[in-house]
């Protein structure tokens, strides 16, 4: 049997559950000079689509990750994180040392670098590995399909 829904805590979690996204995306962007970055950026993600779990279900949290999968969500992040050590390899120096550059635009020069990709990687993987792990832990008492009447 399903446990009650609150109202008041369904009606809340759409703000929050965005406010605590766009928390975590200014952790990650942050973390390249001051502390923070790509995992604690995605342990507030996480945190999001927790209380979306609670408010809702697991399922419906599930469905509002990136990809709508958590492995899938940890694979690319792992992937990023991997990715981003590869130009220094083409450019001959050690694995994960990272490129530093500007992107001309047409009034401005923004700084990029690899680091930004590690980071994204880091945050996207620890969104998806943990929230897989919260989520299948809240969905435990959720009926499925066989517990249908």
């Amino acid at each position: 049997m399903k446990a009650p829904r609150l109202v008041i805590l369904a009606v809340l979690a759409r703000p929050l559950y965005l406010l605590i996204l766009l928390a975590s995306v200014w952790v990650l962007l942050r973390g390249h000079n001051e502390p923070g970055g790509g995992f604690i950026g995605g342990l507030l993600a996480v945190s999001a689509t927790v209380l979306w779990a609670v408010a809702e279900d697991a399922r419906a949290a599930c469905a509002r990750l990136p990809m709508g999968d958590p492995v899938r969500l940890a694979a690319l992040g792992a992937g990023l994180a991997a990715l981003s050590g590869l130009p220094s390899l083409l450019d001959g120096q050690a694995y994960l040392t990272h490129w530093w550059g500007s992107l001309d635009l047409f009034v401005t020069s923004v700084k990029v670098s690899t680091v930004m990709l590690f980071d994204l990687g880091v945050y996207l993987c620890v969104w998806g590995g943990l929230a897989g792990y919260a989520l299948a832990l809240l969905g435990l008492d959720e009926p499925g399909p066989e517990d249908a009447p």
